[in-house]
This record gives C-alpha cells, structure tokens and sequence, in this order.
C-alpha cells in the first residue's frame, strides 16, 4: 500500500511532468509507465527501488531536471537515461 508520502511523490512528479512537451517515460524493472499517468506512478513506485527515466521531445533538457529533481526531492533514486 502506497504511504502519503508516495501519495505526494507520485502526484507531483506527473504534474511536473505534465508541464513539458516531451514523452516521459519511467522504466521500473521491466515495465514501462508514462510518467504524466498518475496510475501508472501509483502502481510502480509502491513496489520498485530503482528507476530509469527516458525523456524525448522538444524540450527534453529541461523535463529531465525538472523530473529527476522531484524524484530526489522526495527520495527516489533515479537514474536519466541519455538517448
């Protein structure tokens, strides 16, 4: 079960992401979840310690700090992927 904490994490990170044009994309072990899909976070964050994130589009720079400074903000380890 998600803690509030995650409750938080998981709400900001998709509305931060959410601001940029680019595809985000979370890989958790073997699944790949949209990032600005508030299910899909709640899914994957309860159970997964490890994360890659896959950033691509027009404005990709700035979605991967903005994203990767959520993700460390609350705590999660996450590792950006360069394409």
């Amino acid at each position: 079960m998600a803690t509030n904490k995650n409750n938080q994490a998981i709400v900001e990170i998709a509305q931060t992401a959410g601001k940029f044009t680019s595809s985000i994309v979370l890989q958790a072990d073997s699944k790949y979840i949209d990032v600005k899909s508030i299910l899909g976070l709640f899914t994957t964050l309860v159970n997964t310690q490890d994360y890659q994130l896959h950033v691509h589009g027009p404005d990709a720079d700035e979605a991967k700090k903005a994203v990767a400074e959520v993700f460390a903000k609350h705590g999660l380890n996450v590792q950006v992927v360069a394409e």
